[in-house]
């Protein structure tokens, strides 16, 4: 990635501009089309530390473990991260996958919310384990996992985002 000048005049001028043609007020948005997020799908290059890390240090719990249907020889499995969404993960033994990069059309972070208490017992035990991470605004925790996928845990409530709605 390249650091190119940037206008933040114009990109905030830009994201008003779409504000006003795109955004609807609450009341006027038609009710989505979408249940829910079923879930979000990582690569592993590991299924145990993974299985460790999520299930271990970060409290979520493993609920599955199958075979890939679409890759033999690969596992496919889920953790729970509350409200009936799940966090997924493929491994793929044999192929030759390079390490985390972000790229367009992939995956910056995933924020998972967690209530406030639950989230300064994890911080601890991301002190503990040696995890590093930053606490950004007293309520989100960013941190890598095992395979570098950048994740954020927020206290804020679903919906909420430091504390102003976003839903």
């Amino acid at each position: 990635m390249t650091d190119t000048p940037t206008d933040l005049a114009a990109l905030e001028a830009e994201r008003r501009r779409i504000r006003a043609a795109h955004l609807r007020p609450a009341a006027e948005r038609p009710r989505s089309t979408a249940r829910g997020l079923h879930h979000t799908a990582l690569i592993s290059g590991d299924v145990e530390r993974t299985v460790r890390f999520y299930q271990d240090v970060l409290g979520f719990p493993l609920t599955e473990l199958i075979e890939n249907r679409d890759y033999p020889g690969s596992s496919h499995f889920f953790f729970d991260i509350g409200n009936g969404n799940l966090l997924a993960f493929f491994d793929f033994p044999g192929l030759d996958l390079g390490p985390y990069a972000e790229v367009l059309g992939g995956l910056h972070h995933c924020a998972i919310s967690v209530e406030p208490a639950r989230w300064e017992e994890i911080v601890r035990r991301l002190d503990d384990a040696g995890v590093e991470h930053v606490v950004h605004s007293e309520v989100s925790v960013y941190f890598r996992d095992p395979d570098g996928a950048r994740i954020e845990l927020i206290a804020d409530p679903l919906g909420e985002m430091y504390g102003d709605r976003v839903l």
